[in-house]
This record gives C-alpha cells, structure tokens and sequence, in this order.
C-alpha cells in the first residue's frame, strides 16, 4: 500500500473526526478575517535605482513651492472660455469654494487658486489704477499685490466685453514678459493661437493641503476635492467644466470597480453555477463545491489578517486563482469517487471514495506543491506588494488542498453515507466518461494515435511564433488605461440596482494629457548636476542641452511654442530682469555675449540668492557657502511612454555631462517609474524561469518515485511552456501590453495549466499499468480526468470571462488573458500533451525505465 492508499485511507475511516479537527481549524484561521484591513489601497512599487536616489536627492536639497500640497484642476472648456461671461463665472466659483467650510479647510495657506481669470482681474485692477480709474480696486490707491476675489469679481463686472477683450489680449500678448509667477500659457490649452482672445479651454488650479503621509491624501482633502467638483457641476453652467484631481479619480475609480463588480458578479455566479450543474448533475455536490470555495476563501482571509497583510489591488487576483483552483479540485475529486463506483457498482461509498482519493491525491498535492512553490518564489522579491502577493496566495493554494483533498471528501463521505441510511441511492456518472463530452474528449487520443508528430510540430511552431511575438510585445504601462470607460448603450437597460454609471474620468484624463502642462511631479523629468557647478562652461552645457531638448518628443510645448523648463539659466534671468544688481552680475558673467554665462559663476549665484534666496534655492543647491548642484525641470506629456522619456532625458543628459566633471543624472517620476517597470518585469520573468526549473525537477521526482518515470516530468511541463508562449503571442496580435499587471496574470495562468498537465499525466502512467497500450491508457485518461479538467476549464473561463462586461480596462484584461491561459492550458493538456505522451511511451519502448519505483508501467504493445 502506498502513501496514496494509506493517506485515503485515513481520510474516509476517520471522516468525521477529519471534518470535526478540520472545522475547528477554519474557525480559529478564519477568525483573523477580521482584522484584515479591507480599504483597498493602490499597491506601491518603491526603487532603490540611482535615479530613485537621485530624485530623493533633489527632492531633499532643492526648495520648491506647493510642498506638502496637491493639486486640483478645475478644466473649463467651451467655445470661448476668454469671454467675460465665462471668466467671471470662474471667479466666482473661486468664492463659493472659499465660502463652503469643506472645501475651505481644505485649501492651501495664502494663494490657493491660480487661472487666467485671476491673472486677467488684477491686470485690468491695475491698469485701472495706473489710469486713476474709477473702480473699487482703483479708488482705493495702488492695488494690492493680489487684490481680494470680491475686488476681481467686481472689476470685471464692471467692465464691457470689448474692456475685457482688450486686458486679456494684453495678459496673453507673446511679446509680454511674465510678470507673475504664474505663466498664463500653462493655463490655456495647447490648442490656443498665440495671440488670440479666444481659446476653448482654460485650466485653474486649486492648491490644497496634503502632508506627506503613507496612507494617501488626508480625509479633509479628499472631501474637499469632491466637494469641489460637486460645486463646480452646479456653479459653471455657460460651459462644460469638470474637477480632474487624485480624490476625484479615486472615488470614481473606486464606484465604478464596484458597479461593475455588482453587475457581473451575478452573471459569472449564473455561469458558474449553470456549468457545474450540467457537470455534476447533482445539486448536493454543487452545494459541496461551493461551501469548499468559501472555506478556502476563508482560510485565505484569515491568514491575511494574521499575517497583517491588507487588501491591495494586486491581492484581488489570488480569490479568482483560488475559485479557479477550488473548482478544479472538487471535480477531480468527485468525478473520480463517481468514476471508482460506476468500474464496481457494489463498493460502499466509503470504498468508492478511498479508491477515488487515492487515485487523484496525488495529482492534487503535486499541483498544489507545483503552484504554491510558483507564487511563493515572489516572497524573496524586494518589493512589499509583490512579496505579499506571493505568500497570500501560496497560503491560499496549501488551503485548497486542506479543504478538497481532505475535508470536502471527509464530508461528501458523511454525506454519502447519511442519504444511504435513508434509502436514497445516489449514483451519478462521471462527467465526459460517456456521451457526445466524451467523444470529443477522445480527440486527443485520436490524433495522438494518427499522428503525433505533427501535432508536436504544429504546437512547437506555433509557440515559437509566440516566443518571437515576445520580443516585441509592448512593455510599457499608461496610466490612463487604468481608468473607468464609460458604460456602453446596451447597458442603459439594464435593472436599475445592477446599471452602471458613466464615468467621464478616463476622457477627462486623456483631454488633460493632450491638452494642457500637467503641475504635478509625475509629469516632469529632472536633471540633477552634481559636481563643480561654478566651473565655467556649466552654463553653456545646460544651454546645450536645452539645445538638445528642444528636438524631443515627449516635453510638453506651449501655446507660444516654448517647452515648459525650470532651471539656473531661467532662475538667473527671471531674477535678472527685476533687480539690477543680479543684471549687472549677468552681464559681466556674460564673456562672450551670447547671453549665457560663462565666467564667474559663483558671483553669478551669490547675487541671487542675496535678491531671491526662495528662487535660487529651488535650482542651486549650497551648503556650508557652497554650491553643490543644480536642478533642470522640464515639463512632460501627460501620458507620454515613459520608456521613449527615459531614453530622450538620458540623450540630454549625456549631451550635458559628456567630456566634463559634472556627473548628470535624469530623473523624475517618469523615469523612476520605468525603471521599476523594468525591474519588476525581470524579477517575474526570472522568477517564472526558476518556477519552471523547480516544478520539473519536483515532478521528475514525483514520477520517478512513484513509477520510476522520471523523464515524465519534463514531458508533462512542455505543454504549460507552450500555453504560455499562446498566451504571449495572443497578447501581441491583441495590442495587450506585458507589464507588471499581465505579469502577474500570466503567472496565475501557469499555476493552473501546470495543475491540468499534472492531472493528465498522473493519470496516464495509473491507467498506461492496467492498458494493454498507451492510446488505451489515453482513451481513459481523457474520458475520465478530461472531464473533469473541461468542466473546470469551462467555469473558471466563464467566470473570469464576464470581467469582460467591467467598466474598468485592468478588469477586462485579467478576465480576457486569464480566460485565454486557461483555454490555452486546456487545450495544451488536452490535445497536445496525450500526442507527447505517446512519442514518450513508444521512445521508452513502452516505458522499459519504469519498474524501479513502487509500481511498473506495464510493456507496450
């Protein structure tokens, strides 16, 4: 008797003392489920590259205005949003955010609004006042630096159209110099003629309070925000005008994952149940799986709380790997006891189920070992989320082994046993044995028999085709892609409880990001200069590579043509044309008159800091009286690749460091987040190579242990390498990035293909024992295990499937490219495995190895 026949043994004599120990372990691991923090959080991704370092070097060394804030953007757009209609309109929303207490708690210290309104009411108070006019700003004397919201309001109420028209020609007029620190171009789109007095969009930004925190914006600042945008839907009603902010895209992010989870979840349920009740047959088998699924769900819980792991949005994946797990568990369980009383009517349920549990146990550890040792190889990862995405789910796969190789068959036993007692017999066939399931089940066996070789060939030709789409496939991630679409018509009928919204979120988001500068730090790369910046030619390297710059891609360009650039040169020039003493020290930096300095560069950078230290400290970094570095900003493209920003910034770079002592680094979030991008695609793709290495020297020794096959091993993983080079190759001609996203996908994908592969071979070698040859052996091992493997292909397909329906892009691609890993890895078991197996048993000469293990195949024809 082997471990197999002692461990099913043990299972079905002891079945209610296995039920009882098993419960009361359920109960004290579920009992943590509590303490799980279920707000979903935005899983992070830190880097320890020198870009990373870099930019927290500048972050920490180099002073810039709005710390510890983020930004709200209030988007107006229109036929002429320049109009005054449409720019006192504006203003006055400014005021009714001022004057509602949530959104006023919210806001940033001293000057918490900037727009063209803004710029275009203190120009016209001024210039009213510069001509001794007769407005409330006037009357009062020299304005104020920033006059009050009500005196704006007021001013441009009190002017004519064509009065106003002819300021905002002035503010906007390409030959005039910024005056303020807000350039007006960065608040019109990038559509706008230099020069007009129309434009059809126009941005205010609204600064609120956002200290530094691991856990996101503060409470007060998300509700600001959305208040904001609840006021600006019932204040601006000339023109469209919406509120794009972190809240707002959160919160919208966030119902519309909800709503869709609320529409398809009793769709797939629907699916679920409706394929495995044609499966079983047997609404109290359905009811088994289903309290199995929950219990393993359960015990994944639980483990989460214990460990103090939260949810995050990659650990919403391991529930759908578990139920996909669970189900295919359960059916192998089950349609084995069925198939164990239908070869000998006259067992007990008892012996059916002992002779059913040894026949798949095996089978079912090896896949759990298989799958568990794939995620939890993510443990050594060094990044938080993933490490926990790995252990999460190796705990959740060890728990559906717990629960449907031992539980679920201690209580289908009892349950068995208790409608006997009653005089209710209750045989059912196995699924795929017999009928048109089993017939086409059969292929496989059929054209392993005819030709084998060719479909090996096909297989290895087609996943070759895959291998190379790999090379190409798209790695990059935009984040716009990540946010809701809008519901399509269809959906408009559908019952009021499960309809949808419509989520303007994701337009909004790509109008942003082809129309306007975004203010935040994600949209900006940075050059740090370190090293002697007061050498002479330092400035004439920046200049250079300003030069350079200006032949990218990916910088934003505005309205007058200009990129939006932050750094010494423009510091110096700015700070130059309003203090003489700093214009005076230019000039005579200014060897060569070419308008860059070129001499005396630490004169240059001590006259501005003495005339704006505030200024200066956000380019030139000193300490101790010298100067250390420098920083360049330069504004990028919402949604531009981050790969072709990195690769353009480090051009620049070079072009800035080449032949000289600086040491130039290209940074900012852009390109920290390629990096990691790049980093975490590595990690999983090594990690998988090392899965892979692990899972077949394990089943090599499974099979050599148990029939002294052990060349089986390698056979049975080919078919999982072929389902994934499908997978790729699909995603390819599909347009489906492979980032950390599909990644992780993919890698849910393995685990279950590699558990079909397993339950096929293992039943193979048992039956090629008894067969007299191994197209026999096949003809068994598809009509029983097939099966079971197509019923489980079909719900877990069906069920990620309707993820297709979600509003949410991440959604549809977990649901498509899971759908099609199964199918693939379905197949792959199915149809190409059984031609492998085989080529294996005629190469083996009918399996002349096996014998040295505890059971020999038996010879070949």
């Amino acid at each position: 008797m082997d471990i197999a026949d002692r461990y099913a043994r043990v299972v079905t004599e002891r079945s209610l003392l296995v039920v009882v120990v098993l419960l009361l372990a359920t109960g004290a691991v579920g009992a943590g489920v509590g303490s799980v923090d279920t707000g979903l959080t935005i899983a992070s991704f830190a880097s320890d590259s020198t870009e990373a370092q870099k930019l927290d070097y500048a972050e920490t060394n180099f002073t810039t205005a709005g710390e510890n804030t983020t930004v709200a953007q209030v988007v107006v757009r229109g036929e002429n949003v320049l109009s005054k209609a449409s720019l006192v309109e504006t203003l006055r929303l400014q005021r009714t955010f001022r004057e509602n207490a949530t959104v006023n708690a919210s806001l940033a210290p001293g000057q918490s609004t900037a727009g063209i309104e803004n710029l275009v009411a203190t120009a016209a108070i001024r210039a009213e006042a510069a001509n001794g006019g007769g407005s409330a700003a006037g009357r009062a004397g020299t304005p104020p630096a920033s006059p009050s919201l009500d005196a704006q309001i007021e001013q441009l109420e009190g002017m004519s159209p064509a009065e106003v028209e002819a300021v905002v020609a002035q503010v906007l007029d390409p030959e005039r110099q910024t005056a303020g620190p807000v350039d007006p171009y960065t608040l019109l789109a990038t559509s706008y003629e230099a020069g007009a007095t129309s434009a059809d969009g126009r941005v205010t930004f609204v600064f609120q309070n956002a200290p530094e925190s691991a856990d996101g914006l503060p409470e007060s600042t998300v509700e600001g925000q959305l208040a904001m945008a609840a006021l600006t839907d019932e204040g601006v009603t000339s023109t469209d005008a919406f509120v794009f902010g972190p809240a707002v895209v959160d919160e919208r992010s966030g119902q519309a994952t909800g709503e869709s989870f609320a529409l398809i979840s009793p769709v797939a349920l629907l699916l679920i149940l409706i394929v495995l009740g044609v499966a079983y047959r047997d609404i109290v088998d359905v009811l088994l799986g289903l309290v199995g699924v929950a219990l393993v769900l359960v015990w994944m819980g639980g483990f989460m709380g214990w460990a103090g792991i939260g949810v995050t949005q990659i650990l919403i994946a391991v529930p759908f790997l578990l139920i996909g797990l669970s189900i295919d568990y359960a059916l192998h369980v089950v349609m084995r006891y069925r198939e164990a009383q239908a070869d000998d009517p006259d067992r007990t349920p008892r012996e059916a189920m002992r002779v059913g549990l040894a026949g798949v146990v095996v089978a079912i550890g090896a896949a759990t070992f298989t799958t568990a040792v794939g995620f939890s190889a993510n443990a050594v990862s060094p990044l938080q989320s993933i490490r926990e995405f790995g252990i999460t789910s190796a705990a959740g796969i060890v728990s559906a082994f717990v629960v449907f190789g031992a539980l679920l068959p201690a209580l289908k036993l009892l349950t068995e046993r208790a409608f006997g007692r009653v005089g209710l017999a209750r045989q059912r066939r196995a699924f795929g044995r017999e009928g048109r399931v089993g017939e086409v089940l059969r292929v496989g066996a059929t054209v392993a028999r005819r030709a084998p070789v060719a479909v090996v060939l096909v297989a290895l030709l087609v996943s070759a085709g895959g291998g190379y789409a790999a090379t190409n496939i798209d790695t990059s991630i935009d984040q716009v892609d990540f946010l809701p679409r809008d519901s399509p018509e269809w959906m408009d009928s559908v019952p009021e409880p499960f309809r949808p919204g419509d989520y303007a979120v994701r337009e909004q988001a790509i109008y942003l990001n082809e129309q306007f500068v975004r203010s935040q730090d994600r949209s900006e790369a940075v050059f740090l200069v370190e090293g002697p910046v007061t050498d002479p030619d330092t400035l004439e390297r920046l200049a250079a590579g300003r030069d350079r710059l200006a032949n990218a891609t990916t910088p934003v360009t505005l309205a007058n043509d200009e990129q939006r650039v932050a750094g010494p040169l423009e510091t110096i020039r700015a700070v130059a044309e309003r203090n003489e003493t700093v214009a005076a020290q230019l000039d005579a930096s200014d060897g060569n008159g070419d308008g860059v300095p070129d001499r005396d560069l630490a004169a240059l950078y001590d006259a501005v800091y003495a005339a704006a230290p505030t200024e200066a400290s956000a380019t030139v970094y000193r300490e101790g009286g010298e100067y250390r570095a420098l920083r360049t900003t330069v504004a990028i493209r919402g949604g531009a690749d981050t790969g072709v920003v990195t690769e353009e910034m480090r051009a620049v770079a070079d072009t800035v460091e080449s032949g000289s002592a600086l040491t130039v680094t290209a940074t900012g979030t852009p390109i920290v987040q390629e990096l990691v991008q790049r980093g975490l695609l590595r990690t999983l793709v090594e990690g998988f190579l090392i899965t892979l290495g692990v899972i077949t020297l394990f089943l090599t020794g499974i099979f050599r242990a148990r029939y002294g096959a052990a060349s089986l091993g390698a056979v049975v993983v080919v078919p999982v390498v072929f389902a994934l080079a499908w997978l790729v190759g699909t995603m390819y001609l599909l347009g489906i990035s492979f980032n950390t996203e599909t990644a992780i996908i993919a890698s849910i994908a393995i685990g279950l293909g590699v558990d079909y592969a397993i339950h096929v071979g293992e039943r193979f070698v048992h039956e090629r024992e008894t067969a007299g040859s191994s197209e026999a052996a096949l003809d068994r091992t598809l009509r029983g295990t097939g099966g079971a493997l197509l019923a489980s292909a079909v719900t877990t397909a069906s069920g990620f499937g309707v993820l297709l329906l979600a509003l949410v892009p991440s959604l549809q691609r977990f649901g498509l490219v899971t759908s099609l890993a199964i199918a693939y890895s379905f197949v792959a078991s199915v149809l190409v495995l059984p031609s492998l197996l085989v080529l294996w048993d005629r190469y083996t000469e009918g399996s002349a190895d096996v014998g040295e293990g505890e059971e020999a195949v038996a010879a070949a024809d």
